[in-house]
């Protein structure tokens, strides 16, 4: 079982992060549509994090990225279908100590929504964003040795700011729209 680490957050993440949007550019540039970095490793106010680098890629057409496997293989990910979530691909690089995962969605995917809301949110609410840090730190000492008991942990708290993220990207699309009105 893989153990559960946490680790102050750092710049470097960012960097990591932009080399490997080089390379699944690349890999997808006849189908991809936008690539973000997501995650909390995208989150300076969380303050800490697993070091797996979270990406997210938007495609044009999600039954195609099948055929980008063997690429992916070459780069040292594992494919992994849609892992449990309708309407993704999910591919994981490093078996025993992970370093990325990667999320596709096909545009118009409300999880596209969900996550990049989820961090703008965070970004625009330290406070939470703290506290989410902070939950990520407990969990971690209370089930080290146990990933899925602190994916467990912090689902009902996860939930939550997702809901507050999406009435907030809501509100201020509004606000953003009514100011230029």
């Amino acid at each position: 079982m893989r153990r559960t680490e946490i680790a102050p957050w750092t710049e470097n993440w960012f960097e990591l992060y932009r080399k490997e949007e080089v390379l699944l550019t690349s890999i997808f540039s006849n189908d991809l549509l936008d690539i973000h970095h997501i995650g909390s490793t995208s989150v300076p106010q969380i303050g800490f994090a697993k070091p797996i680098i979270d990406i997210l890629i938007v495609v044009k057409d999600l039954n195609r990225v099948d055929q980008y496997n063997d690429h992916m293989i070459l780069l040292g990910y594992k494919p992994r279908g849609e892992q449990g979530i309708v309407g993704r691909r999910y591919f994981s690089k490093g078996e025993g100590n992970r370093t990325h995962h990667v999320h596709i969605y096909e545009v118009g995917n409300i999880n596209i929504e969900y996550h990049l809301n989820f961090k703008e949110y965070l970004m625009n609410h330290p406070d939470e964003a703290k506290t989410y840090g902070e939950l990520k730190l407990h969990l971690a000492k209370q089930s080290p040795d146990n990933v899925h008991l602190y994916q467990d942990g912090k689902e009902a708290f996860c939930n939550g700011i997702v809901m507050k993220a999406m009435k907030w990207a809501s509100e201020e699309k509004d606000n953003r729209e009514e100011n230029r009105g």
